[in-house]
This record gives structure tokens, sequence and C-alpha cells, in this order.
């Protein structure tokens, strides 16, 4: 058991639950193996190890002689808990100084203070969730749309796990069998079946690839996309800024130059976040306040996921819009061209005037028109179609990171059946396979790095 490897995990710890700060309730939280007897210390009402677990029992908490409380007690017994140790969970009054009286009641009789993500490690260390469930509950608490939610929720039930520790089992069959064949090497014999091997081989390529291709998606549903909304002064930036938000978060004037800073909102557009950069007009410009906000705006340009070029159809050549783009393409930029203030010529005479540029958005931000096709395309520029979170998708940086390991070491495979390798490399290569699988869902881990792990978590969790 991995556990067994660590140190400093066999003590109770106590944390507050929820949010710090006054509330109606607050729950705080113990876990170890004294944990019912530390509680029973304070909670003179009942002696709890008598009781049934998945129980809630009513009680004051009196320390030193002083009652601090009236509180529920859930009680759950190890096995059968969230981390797999005996669990007290002590629901109070919201009160910052009740709360933290109960706390240092609970550390004096014996508890000590939980680490961030603590308890979660512990179901980790306990064999109640692999390591890419365990992540995934930060990402659930940390979720801010639909598409965040349900995914963390997928993790959390499973994921992408089981489908690897299937294939890892299966690799370590094969690997088994061929270093087998190693201490038979004088009979010339092969046990592993190379056949198999190779459609295994195959068909883990092309799952692995599906996966390392999904965290494109999967970044955007977790951490938003940065969306700069750049054009020349009064191209109506602010405008479409306050007219997406629908309130008027920018200031507007029809004087050029007005927005002299970055304004940054965030727009939820079916599940997924887009953090709108409204920026200074693009133009040289003598005012050194100014001058800054448009250096300002090229930095946010080259950090934006996707650029919304703002012009004004009526005061833009179709010279100066094809140089714009070829700015754009040549600096690699993802960016969608958008037409402003179609509504004064009218949207066929507009249409008409741009017709040698493709891909043009023709809106009126002042008068709300065809902004819900400008959301439709936001969306599916940054997604390349519908989402599907039921779909396995990786959101996870360091779980990218190792399937392209696992993906290189696969590829290492096939090709070395494809060479005729002997099962000396070839076992090489599958142990380097495997060794990434594990660093996934935890089989193979250290202590440093669930410390940096779980050290993103909040306290209570």
């Amino acid at each position: 058991m991995l556990g067994n490897n660590l140190t400093g995990y066999d003590d109770t710890i106590v944390a507050l639950a929820t949010a710090p700060g006054i509330g109606a309730i607050a729950v705080i939280r113990l876990s170890g193996k004294h944990a019912i007897d530390i509680c029973n210390s304070i909670f003179p009402s009942k002696d709890l190890n008598g009781q049934a677990g998945y129980t809630l029992h009513f009680g004051a908490i009196v320390f030193e002689g002083k009652t601090i409380d009236e509180v529920i007690i859930s009680l759950f017994k190890a096995p059968r808990s969230y981390t797999g140790e005996n669990i007290i969970e002590i629901s109070c009054h919201g009160s910052p100084y009740i709360q933290q009286q109960i706390i240092d009641a609970c550390i004096q009789s014996g508890a000590r203070m939980a680490k961030p993500g603590e308890f979660t490690m512990r179901a980790f260390l306990n064999g109640k969730l692999d390591l890419t469930q365990a992540e995934s509950v930060a990402d659930l608490i940390a979720s801010n749309s639909a598409a965040s939610h349900q995914t963390a929720m997928q993790q959390m039930r499973g994921g992408f796990s089981k489908e690897l520790h299937v294939l890892r089992e299966q690799l370590i069959s094969f690997s088994a069998l061929i270093e087998l064949e190693l201490d038979f090497s004088q009979e010339d014999v092969e046990f592993a079946d190379r056949t198999q091997l190779y459609r295994l081989i195959s068909e883990a390529m092309k799952m692995v690839q599906h996966l390392v291709d999904s965290f494109r998606m999967g970044n955007v549903i977790k951490n938003g996309v940065n969306t700069a909304i750049v054009g020349k002064p009064n191209a109506g930036k602010s405008t479409l800024l306050n007219t997406l938000l629908n309130e008027n978060r920018a200031i507007v004037s029809e004087i050029a130059g007005t927005t002299r800073d970055t304004i940054e909102e965030v727009l939820n557009i079916d599940g997924i976040l887009f953090r709108l950069i409204d920026t200074a007009g693009i133009r040289v410009s003598t005012d050194t306040i100014e001058s800054i906000g448009v250096q300002k705006t090229m930095e946010k340009i080259k950090e934006a996921g996707v650029v919304l070029y703002l012009f004004d159809v009526n005061e833009t050549s179709v010279q100066d819009l094809q140089l714009q783009t070829e700015t754009f393409e040549r600096e690699h930029i993802n960016y969608l061209l958008i037409g402003n203030k179609s509504d004064i010529a009218g949207l066929p005479a507009t249409r008409e005037k741009f017709s040698s540029i493709p891909g043009i958005l023709f809106i009126s931000a002042r008068q709300h028109e065809h902004i819900q096709d400008l959301k439709d395309k936001l969306v599916h520029k940054v997604m390349s179609g519908d989402i599907n979170t039921e779909d396995t998708i990786v959101t996870n940086a360091r779980h990218y990171a190792a399937l392209q390991e696992v993906l290189r070491s696969l590829l290492d495979v096939q090709q070395g059946l494809d060479n005729q390798l002997p099962g000396d490399l070839l076992s090489l290569d599958i142990r380097r396979c495997l060794h990434f699988l594990g660093e996934i869902t935890g089989q193979i881990t250290n202590e440093d790095q669930l410390d940096f792990i779980f050290s993103k978590f909040c306290i209570g969790k």
C-alpha cells in the first residue's frame, strides 16, 4: 500500500470544512484513528464509540467546564468514510469565534491542524480514490460553469482512470511474459503473442491520442479563454463589451481614445468562460497615458486565446482590413473579424463592400444586432464544434504531460514490434509506458509529488 511508504499521516487532523467567515452554520471536520475519542472528550452528551456510523447526534461542546456551543455531530466510522478513517463533522453556529474555540479545543485534546488537501490525500492513501479522482475534487470545488462542473464530476467518478487501469494491467501481463522469455532465451521460445500485443498497442495509441487531443477543450473548460476586443479608437469596443455583458461596464463616448487602460470581465457562454478584455484603441498617439494603453493592448493581443478585431464598417477601407488580417496571420493570432455599425449603411451594402474578405461577422453593438451570432461564433472558434462533456476530457496539465510520454512510449513499442526488436528492448519501452501510466493514477508517486498536488487544495478538503 502506498501509504505505508509515507510518514506523518497516522495522527488525527482537524480543520474548518466550510468557508471562513460569518454564516448560519459552520462545519468542522476531524479525521483519524482518535477522532471519536477526541470528540468524546469535548462532547459529554453521548459516548460516540457506542453509536453506529452514518448517524447524527445533538448536544453541547464543552471544554474546561465551559459550554462553547450546541452542535450536531455527524459520525462516520472507518473504513466507510471519505478518508477511510474515523471522521467526525461538527456542525456549529457560524460565528468565527465559536469556530476557532471548537478547533482550539480539538487541538488541545490531541488533534493537529490539517494541511491543505490533507483529508483528500488521506482518501487517496487509503485507497478510497485514485490520484486522478482526488485531483478532480479540487476541480469540482473550483468549478464555476456547467461544463467545468460536469467534467470534474465525471473525473471524480472514475473518468479515464478506469481505462488507464485496464491498459496498465494488460501491459503488465505482456511485460511479465516478455521478461519470462528472457529466462528461456536459449530455448528461443515466445510466451507473449506479438500479434495480440501489436493490436493492444494500436488500440491504446488511439485512446491516448484522443485523451491528449481533448486537453485543448479541457483547458478551455477549466480555465476559460482570454478574449481581447481590439481595434482602432471609436470602433465600438466598449459598447460591444457592455452589450455582451448586458450592463454599462465600460465608459462609452464619441471621443476617440476614451478607453486608456484594459478593462476585464468574465462572460459565460454555453458553459465556457470568456475573459473579455476591452483594450485601448490601436493608433499612434502623443498622449503619454494613451500610448501606455496602446502598448498594453499589444501585450493583450499576444496573450489572448482569441482576438475580436472590431472595426467600423463605415470608416475602414478594404485595403486597411486586408493588411490587418495579414498581420494576424503572420503572427499566428487566433482572431475573428467583427464589422460594427452595419446598421448605418445597411447590411446588404456593407456585405458588398467587404465581399473580398471572407469570415467577417457584421453586427451593430449599439442596436444589439447579431450579438447571439457572435457568441455562437466565439464558442465554435475555441471549441471547434459542439461541447460534449459526456466524453472523456483531460483538464489537468500534469495528466496531459504524462499522457504525452505514454503516447511516445507506445509508439516506441509499436516501432520495436515493426522492427522485430528483441524482448529485452521491448520490455524497457513497456516499463517506461507503465511508469507514466502509474504517475497519472498515483500507482507510482512520492511524498514530494503528493505534497505539491494537494497543497493546491483548500485547508478543509
